[in-house]
């Protein structure tokens, strides 16, 4: 009975790990490839999407990937293939032995798409890998305009922006906490994914309508986690702490870790079984954070001892994590989150020892928002506009002189900055240092300015 079980457990998992599911919801939502002919393939050979097994991820600092397989730097790059690139806009491939009348043919057929279709390019093109992708066909501008913005809900323009005004705007406590959620929940994400080694969904048949996370493994989601992670904690810190029905917020944190969830297929980054996994994982790492999230915000305002386990334990755990096979953007992201946490953590410290918290007392509880009036709005967006703007200017700085100072440290070159920063000696202090110095900003210092301002 439980061998049965589990065997039916793992084919279900391998069903939903399948590309196939993943096109098949791409087309449904009206993504269309522009797949080339397949190259040639010795007879009886099976296509590489329906080998069994993992995928090698190649790597390597000069190679251009495409949508979801390495090609030669030198090879035309459409959707992960090799080949003549003239495809139909229907997204079927000619045959391999194709006239030029049939090539004619495809042309009058792209000069013909209807109005409401448009030829896109892969979002986000990510400097340090060289990944560009291949156009791709959109019929269905709503929905692709949907799931952008979903998936931008899991990317760092949006934690820049959604931290702050969480934390000088509303509520200071429940940003704070928000941030050690989302950087253990993206620490515990990335380091799963280079232990559990899964490649991105095969293109073709999938077409990637993003390729800035093509480098990374899989499984699970980090889009997923964090997409989920952070509503759901969002809305267990401030239910009870503000006034609202308990409806309305559970429907919020619902729909938009559903948003972030769907987007990660519609983009061709993920399975079907990576994405629950991603939101299932979430869920059980909330469930541990639940009880103990209270002590540890405690523990970094009081504890004399806080500013060294703070440091300690966001460094040495980000080292034994980064075992990477090959270079990946996850390295970098995790040292992102770590040293953003760090930063943040460091002060809330520094905050609470200067007699600088701005938690408002218990009795105050529970919160509700104020009458919006003009004068509200403008000094809203004055502290978002001038905060954010220290934020960014402070990242532009700490890298203009972070990279060059530890390029000279370990001996680099520092005229290619991407190379430079795919050297681990080069990205994780980088990354630490940048970020750390930005999360310190945003909960100690942009506040403080705030108050000689007279904004806060």
């Amino acid at each position: 009975m439980a061998n049965d079980f589990v065997r039916s457990f793992v084919q279900m998992c391998n069903y939903l790990q399948e590309p196939c599911h993943v096109a098949r919801f791409q087309r449904l939502c009206g993504v269309q490839g522009t797949f080339p002919d397949r190259p040639s393939q010795p007879e009886g050979a099976r296509p590489e999407a329906d080998r069994p097994g993992l995928r090698k991820r190649v790597q390597g600092s000069d190679a251009a990937v495409g949508n979801g397989a390495a090609v030669d730097a030198n090879a035309a790059q459409v959707n992960g293939m090799q080949g003549d690139v003239t495809a139909r806009p229907d997204g079927s491939s000619p045959s391999s032995s194709s006239s030029p009348s049939s090539s004619s043919s495809a042309a009058a057929e792209a000069a013909n798409v209807d109005s409401e279709t448009a030829r896109a390019k892969p979002l986000r093109r990510n400097s340090l890998t060289g990944d560009v992708g291949q156009e791709f066909l959109i019929h269905n501008k709503f929905l692709f305009y949907l799931f952008t913005f979903g998936t931008e809900l899991g990317n760092e323009m949006f934690f820049i922006v959604f931290f702050p005004f969480l934390f000088w705007n509303i509520d200071p406590l429940v940003s704070r906490r928000l941030i050690v959620v989302w950087a253990w929940n993206l620490f515990v994400g990335q380091s799963t994914k280079d232990m559990v080694r899964w490649s991105r969904p095969a293109s073709p048949p999938v077409v990637k309508v993003e390729v800035f996370y093509n480098s990374e493994y899989s499984m699970p989601s980090t889009h997923a986690m964090t997409g989920t992670a952070i509503p759901f904690c969002l809305f267990m810190l401030t239910y009870g702490r503000w006034e609202y029905p308990f409806l309305f917020g559970f429907c919020v944190a619902l729909g938009w870790s559903v948003l972030v969830c769907v987007s990660r297929v519609y983009m061709g980054m993920h399975s079907i079984l990576e994405v629950i996994t991603g939101f299932l994982y979430s869920l059980l790492i909330l469930a541990f954070f639940q009880p103990v999230l209270g002590k540890i915000d405690t523990f970094y305002m009081m504890d004399h001892y806080a500013p060294l386990v703070i440091i300690i334990s966001h460094v040495s755990l980000g080292l034994v994590a980064f075992s990477l096979d090959s270079w990946s953007t996850s390295r970098g992201d995790t040292a992102q989150a770590l040293g953003t946490g760090a930063g943040a953590a460091l002060a809330t410290h520094v905050n609470y020892q200067l007699g600088l918290l701005l938690d408002p007392p218990l009795s105050a509880l529970p919160l509700t928002l104020p009458p919006i009036s003009v004068g509200v709005v403008v000094r809203s967006l004055l502290r978002f506009l001038i905060g954010v703007a220290v934020l960014l200017v402070t990242r532009m700085v700490m890298k203009a002189v972070t990279i060059p100072f530890l390029c000279r440290l370990f001996g680099l070159p520092s005229d290619d900055v991407r190379r430079a920063r795919q050297h681990m000696k080069v990205e994780l202090p980088y990354r630490y240092i940048v970020y750390s110095v930005v999360g310190f900003s945003c909960v100690s210092v942009v506040p403080l300015l705030f108050r000689i301002l007279y904004l806060a």
